[in-house]
């Protein structure tokens, strides 16, 4: 795989990852549905923000550091 196409993947994990977190942060917050189903709802946020924490976190660490060796050479 060549770095670009790692690069491509990387940035849109990046982005999952935010969109994700954010999804979680507006059911726990506005979503009526949500507030109904009672603590299925509260798992069902706290799991968004923890997928989207996880996809996009671990990532930007190995981007930055594909980045860094990209630009010394």
């Amino acid at each position: 795989m060549t770095d670009d196409k790692l690069i491509l993947i990387l940035k849109s994990c990046v982005i999952i990852g935010i969109c994700l977190i954010m999804l979680g942060v507006y059911f726990h917050n506005f979503s009526d549905m949500i507030e109904a189903m009672g603590v299925r709802g509260i798992m069902v946020s706290a799991m968004c923000v923890a997928f989207g924490m996880a996809l996009s976190l671990p990532t930007k660490m190995y981007l930055t550091f594909i980045l860094v060796k990209r630009e010394t050479e």
